[in-house]
């Protein structure tokens, strides 16, 4: 955002057409029709308003002990509501939303802070009815007045995407004490509104009466979640301790669930010397992402004889896109032909077999591993959907099954195609280096690191593109750096991965919206700004059958994948966990994969493990 422009003109900027007006009428408002104790974005959710534990929970999980976890990197906030700093890690423990989402369907949210929803057929509203038991970590109950204030203060001066989110809200009204209704722009109907209402995180009025909201901050800030900070060391590390006096925790959808009475996050300079302490026992569990290491790093004598368990724990959650990502904003990626050449340059296969263990797959769509993924060549209502943006859109999104850019043969066929395509598009190499013959811009970028383990990756691509001409650098920086250049889109070329649900909707014109690509600190990194995607974004957003929905997504990925604003590189299909053999977890891990809130410590075993 520019340097005092305000929050609201900033969103008018590129929001979704939302009404002008937002309004707040205290008064007049209607009596709730039938309320209810949860909402399905399509369908009806999974459990009743008899449920007594979720089935992917231990219910009588025994409480007590600590999970201690590790990140790379450092941080400098507590904050989790402003794009300033770099925010600890753990913000889930102590803030709460008016409804909690469950992790074995698509996307139902059930009551937390709301004990009831009322929702109309066409969701152009939403009302909730708080619990009068529920409050936040210094007693104080949590109001009507509170969900208000966090509704305006967010919509006004949070992240981008919740400025986004809430200023679709049209009018608020109270129908009594407990009990607040949002009512939304009913021209532009968005099916998926009332469950991210839901999620809006709930701050304390009074609290922020003494406290500036939209500044970063080391002091502990008022929650009302399971669990409460207890202990910060500025960039290294930070405590949260589980409040026994936790107000929900006997809710049946938290029931099993926050079973640590401490939970910790240690920060490290990078992930060999975070290796070396795992080993060491200086924290737990480890989430191992990297096939070399799952593959050779875990042969230590605490595997051997069982102090550490090692699990492939299967899931169904969408690949997402982990990518090399083009900074369209720079002129020499303005052309869909030199993005898809330089595309062509990553080695697959190589890198998997030389650097990966041969243990990863190549994505090939944003949704990978789900039902919502493209799949060969459009037909059905994806056609439908497709059809009157011929002339707009590549011919390929018609007539050509998407695979990861690369061509039969291996690396020198696709060197040599890359070579005719950014010939075809006025590029020739002069004393060594790839320039555009008509401005003599040379074809020279730098690609940017956080995380020193894409180093080789990111190596291996620079010297495939040497043979093309093309001056690639590999760059690896701090996370503070990182995490500033990548907010204001100062970069080349980076590693991102875009994780995905069962669920994709809103946050979709946040990752890659027209209006996004010009607002600072959105996820729309490749800068893309194609009014297609806009108008597909929108119909997901509306579609009333799972059907239209999945085709809808798939036509979308479609778009996406071939304006190749990105090198799609690869994922695993199940998560690998390396853990400290003290804890307990349920057998059933849910469609998301296994939930470490209900995990628990096994009484004796931390104890046996030190001895």
């Amino acid at each position: 955002m520019a340097e005092g422009e305000s929050g609201l003109r900033a969103v008018a900027r590129w929001l979704l057409p939302v009404a002008a007006l937002v309004a707040l009428a205290l008064a007049g408002a209607p009596s709730l029709a039938s309320p209810t104790h949860g909402i399905a974005m399509h369908g009806a959710p999974k459990y009743g308003p008899d449920i007594q534990h979720l089935d992917y929970v231990n219910p009588d999980a025994p409480k007590g002990g600590e999970l201690r976890r590790a990140v790379t990197g450092t941080f400098d906030n507590l904050n989790p509501f402003i794009i300033k700093g770099v925010v600890a890690q753990g913000r889930h423990h102590v803030f709460e939303s008016l409804l909690k989402r469950t992790w074995d369907e698509p996307f139902s949210l059930y009551g937390l802070i709301a004990e009831s929803i009322d929702v109309p057929d066409d969701r152009s509203s939403i009302a909730f009815t708080l619990r009068p038991e529920a409050r936040f970590h210094d007693g104080s109950p949590v109001t009507v007045d509170d969900v208000l204030f966090s509704w305006e203060t967010l919509k006004e001066q949070g992240r981008p995407n919740h400025r986004l989110y809430y200023n679709k809200v049209r009018t608020i009204e109270r129908p009594d004490a407990r009990s607040v209704r949002f009512v939304f722009d009913t021209e532009t109907p968005d099916r998926e509104l009332p469950l991210i209402l839901g999620l809006m995180p709930i701050v304390s009025k009074a609290y922020y009466t003494s406290v500036t909201f939209d500044e970063t901050t080391l002091t502990p800030p008022l929650g009302s979640g399971p669990y409460t900070i207890e202990n910060v060391d500025a960039g290294r590390g930070i405590v949260y301790r589980r409040d026994p006096d936790y107000w929900g925790r006997d809710l049946p959808i938290n029931r099993g669930q926050h079973n640590f009475d401490r939970i910790s996050y240690d920060y490290y300079r990078d992930d060999e010397v975070m290796m070396e302490a795992f080993r060491a026992g200086e924290y737990d569990l480890r989430l191992e992402r990297s096939a070399t290491r799952w593959a050779t790093g875990y042969d230590f004598p605490a595997v051997e004889d069982g102090r550490v368990t090692i699990e492939q724990l299967p899931h169904g959650r969408p690949s997402g896109m982990f990518a090399m990502v083009f900074n369209t904003r720079r002129p020499m990626f303005e052309d869909r032909a030199v993005r898809y050449a330089l595309s062509l340059g990553f080695d697959f296969e190589w890198v998997n077999r030389a650097l990966l263990q041969g243990a990863y797959v190549r994505t090939n769509s944003i949704f990978d591993n789900s039902e919502l993924g493209s799949r060969g060549l459009p037909e059905g209502g994806e056609l439908a959907l497709l059809e009157p943006h011929r002339d707009s859109l590549p011919h390929e999104v018609f007539d050509t099954a998407y695979h990861a850019p690369a061509v039969d043969g291996g690396l020198r066929k696709n060197l040599a195609a890359a070579r005719r395509l950014l010939a075809k598009a006025g590029w020739e190499v002069q004393d060594g280096t790839l320039q555009r013959a008509a401005d003599g811009l040379p074809l020279a970028f730098e690609i940017l690191l956080v995380n020193p383990g894409n180093e080789k990756i990111g190596l291996a691509y620079a010297r495939n593109l040497k043979r093309l001409g093309v001056e690639a650098k590999v760059r690896t920086v701090d996370t503070a750096q990182y995490q500033y250049r990548r907010n204001v889109y100062d970069f080349d070329v980076i590693v991102y991965r875009w994780g995905m649900s069962l669920s994709p909707g809103n946050e979709q014109a946040f990752y890659w919206g027209v209006a996004a690509a010009d607002e600072e600190g959105t996820r729309n990194y490749p800068g893309i700004k194609d009014p297609v995607v806009d108008e597909l974004v929108a119909r997901m957003t509306q579609a009333r059958e799972r059907e239209d929905f999945v085709d809808t997504i798939r036509a979308m990925d479609r778009v996406l994948l071939w304006g190749h604003y990105m090198v799609p590189l690869y994922h695993l299909n199940d998560d690998r966990y390396a853990y400290w053999s003290k804890f307990g977890r349920p057998e059933a891990i849910p469609v998301y994969g296994t939930v470490l809130d209900a995990w628990w410590e096994e009484p004796g075993k931390a104890a046996t493990l030190d001895q």
